[in-house]
């Protein structure tokens, strides 16, 4: 595919850089020693419950470019920020917008992916116990994603090694 596209983690460091922590506080993540700590202590759920608070924060940029941005006559705009409950909201005021969610069930790719490359591109730097953490929290995130998508009528896509996913996409889009 062809298009460009932005990751709500760009959107999110550029949020970072031009906000104040103190009006913004669930926009910043932890250091990544403090990063280990939090995992450590907290369940899977109040970590997807504290992503899902900074995503509505970020949600604000990434709305700010769907209703500002003309440059691009298509685009993506990808990443963990993209929540069914607010893609649902600015659908109905802005046209041609085809939400899917993309989502990975099989655990022992998720788990693949952590323990080689981490959540932080850093997986060397923290031990297999928040590694197994995160493995966790990925999985409750994605039935969490899984629910709200179908909740608004949104397609979920699930990844597949072989690219093959890439045609279920194309599907959903006329000008690919």
């Amino acid at each position: 595919m062809k298009l460009p596209w932005i990751s709500t983690d760009i959107i999110r460091t550029i949020m970072q850089k031009t906000v104040k922590k103190v009006d913004y506080p669930d926009l910043f993540y932890p250091a990544m020693d403090e990063a280990q700590d939090y995992l450590g202590k907290k369940s899977s759920q109040k970590i997807v419950d504290d992503q899902n608070k900074e995503s509505a924060v970020v949600w604000r940029g990434v709305e700010a470019m769907i209703r500002t941005q003309d440059t691009w006559e298509s685009y993506i705009i990808e990443g963990v920020a993209i929540l069914p409950e607010y893609v649902s909201l600015v659908s109905k005021e802005v046209e041609n917008i085809q939400p899917f969610f993309l989502y990975e069930e099989r655990v022992e790719r998720i788990r693949e992916v952590i323990f080689t490359r981490g959540l932080w591109d850093e997986a060397d730097k923290y031990s297999k116990e928040l590694k197994e953490k995160e493995v966790e929290w990925v999985l409750l995130f994605n039935q969490f994603i899984k629910d709200e998508a179908t909740k608004y009528g949104f397609p979920l896509i699930q990844y597949k090694d072989d690219g093959s996913y890439f045609e279920e996409i194309k599907k959903l889009f006329k000008v690919l």
